[in-house]
């Protein structure tokens, strides 16, 4: 997906909370709204190169969000609203091959006491619920997930593992908002709950999927399934 708002180039100058940054543009230090509230703490370094984008919104306090940042030479795509976006025009272009007979694209459907970010239906009424996680994470080459302890995420791989268990299809995407990665593994040191569950919902027969992006400083897209270590 190509980007509709102009893009900047900043300096990454603090995060004094997880709402709100503040960079330096041309020499001139500006607030700006920060679109992800993990931690994101090895790749907003002092001095790092960060990208906005500008918000014509007179009613807003800050002017740009903040969504991607260079870790070295890697491009990291930080905005938590792009993930969905991403999979949904991936879905439409038939780029998931394990869901290419879901036609019907419905966003942000309940089941039990979680909302998944998609419920899609093929043309026979299945029904297949999916839910979406955007990684930021990568180390050595290896993306994982979470970057701080979830239990939001581990609440809905229980929802996922129940849905199968009811007889819908079932499946959770990480999307790596990177290139270069290798490969995708839970991340076990910060949240091992999360990876229990995880490993308990693919022998459930939940679907367990990890797809890498390439991330330009004006798109964003879905290209390739990576290895999953489990």
């Amino acid at each position: 997906m190509n980007f509709n708002k102009t893009i900047i180039g900043a300096n990454f100058i603090k995060r004094p909370n997880r709402f709100e940054a503040y960079v330096s543009i041309n020499g001139i230090d500006e607030l700006v709204h920060v679109p992800n509230t993990g931690r994101c703490k090895e790749i907003l370094i002092a001095g790092s190169r960060v990208l906005l984008r500008q918000e014509d919104n007179p009613k807003r306090k800050s002017k740009y969000d903040l969504i991607a940042a260079y870790k070295n030479h890697r491009l990291i795509n930080i905005d938590s609203q792009i993930p969905n976006k991403v999979v949904e025009e991936a879905l439409k272009k038939k780029n998931i091959d394990k869901l290419i007979k879901y036609t019907n694209i419905q966003r942000e459907k309940t089941f039990g006491n979680s909302r998944f970010d998609f419920k899609l239906m093929d043309n026979n009424n299945n029904v297949y619920y999916l839910e979406v996680k955007g990684v930021t994470f990568e180390e050595n080459n290896i993306a994982k997930f979470p970057d701080a302890p979830t239990e939001r995420g581990r609440k809905h791989i229980i929802e996922l593992i129940e849905a199968k268990k009811q007889g819908y299809g079932a499946g959770i995407l990480f999307l790596i908002q990177m290139n270069g990665a290798i490969k995708f593994r839970p991340y076990d040191e910060i949240d091992e709950e999360f990876g229990r569950v995880l490993r308990l919902a693919f022998k459930k027969g939940v679907n367990i999927f990890a797809y890498e992006c390439e991330v330009k400083e004006e798109s964003i897209s879905l290209t390739r399934p990576l290895e999953i270590e489990l």
